[in-house]
């Protein structure tokens, strides 16, 4: 009785070791220098424990053998109180131990991707950009034209391209109702649609902030008189509905092509906004320059002349032409 005893004590006390043992050797290896040797962005799928501890071994974060895959999985239990796995793309420091590891999974910050929008992009642009934007996911209707607000916009991996297209045409909204608001009342322009049609002409004529506000007072003052407006990109916009630039100068015979949007042979704005303005070009829309000015046309130096009589008008086209002499001239001012 006494041996069997003895035998059982003994028995029992190398399980407690072999258990010590393999414990004392668990703890280590749970903080033990993993195998990345540098930094690493990992995309954590959605699923469970084994489908993560998968896609962390496919992308070296950590080793494939036996007692790696036990660690995490009994780390992962006693830890659960600690979170769930963030499914989103993440960093993985260099040589991170499993316990590093399971703090990035549960708080570590996802990636930021940044898609940004610049002012004076067509629909067919912008859709052409949302189309490309990396780490995103699915498909989208086709924009408004004029609809997207002109913004650097952040999001994570997997982020929905029609959730991201609601967001920019949100924040359009919210921009042009701020400008409406508290714009400058004037009777040529009658509701939200006209502002930002006016403003989307404004923002493709010039880029600098000190002439958008003379721009939307030219256009204003002709819209007051009944004069056709003769803006340039109105004109492109009707021959290619936006999709970039016409490969050619602009000639007489576009600028006599009946569209829509061509202001040469319509009175008053065209039907629609011909790109996406920015804020800038609203507020210049929403509270133009004062003045009589009629007529404006490139300097030749990046910017352009105004004009409140067609004769000083006449003047400053042939000063620009002047600066252009050996190019071929423009095909028409305003």
């Amino acid at each position: 009785m006494r041996r069997i005893l003895a035998v059982l004590a003994g028995a029992f006390l190398l399980l407690v070791l072999s258990g010590l043992g393999i414990a004392f050797l668990g703890v280590r290896h749970y903080d033990a220098p993993g195998p990345l040797a540098d930094q690493h962005t990992v995309v954590i799928p959605h699923g469970g424990v084994a489908q993560v501890l998968v896609t962390l071994q496919d992308t070296g974060v950590l080793e494939r053998d036996w007692i790696t895959r036990k660690v995490f999985e009994i780390a992962t239990a006693l830890t659960r109180v600690d979170g769930a796995f963030h499914a989103a793309e993440l960093v993985f420091p260099a040589h991170a131990s499993i316990h590093q590891v399971l703090q990035v999974l549960r708080h570590g910050r996802p990636v930021i991707h940044r898609l940004t929008i610049p002012e004076g992009l067509s629909a067919i642009q912008i859709a052409a950009l949302l189309e490309q934007a990396p780490y995103m996911d699915g498909s989208f209707p086709f924009p408004d034209e004029g609809s997207v607000m002109p913004l650097t916009y952040d999001y994570e991996w997997g982020m929905p391209r029609a959730q991201m297209l609601a967001r920019m045409q949100h924040a359009m909204g919210r921009a042009l109702d701020r400008a409406w608001e508290g714009r400058v009342a004037d009777p040529a322009i009658m509701d939200r649609h006209d502002l930002l049609v006016l403003a989307s002409m404004i923002e493709r004529e010039t880029g600098s902030a000190d002439e958008r506000p003379m721009v939307a007072r030219v256009f204003l003052n002709r819209l007051h008189q009944g004069m056709r407006l003769q803006s340039d990109p109105t004109v492109v916009y009707g021959l290619n509905k936006g999709v970039g630039p016409l490969g050619h100068a602009l000639t007489r015979a576009d600028l006599l092509q009946p569209t829509a949007y061509n202001t040469y042979v319509i009175t008053g704005l065209p039907p629609g906004p011909i790109c996406s303005p920015g804020v800038a070009a609203l507020e210049a829309a929403a509270h133009p320059a004062s003045g009589d000015q009629l007529y404006f046309v490139a300097n030749g130096h990046g910017g352009h002349d105004f004009a409140t009589t067609l004769g000083d008008h006449n003047r400053n086209v042939s000063a620009f032409r002047a600066t252009r002499r050996g190019q071929q001239p423009v095909a028409g001012e305003k």
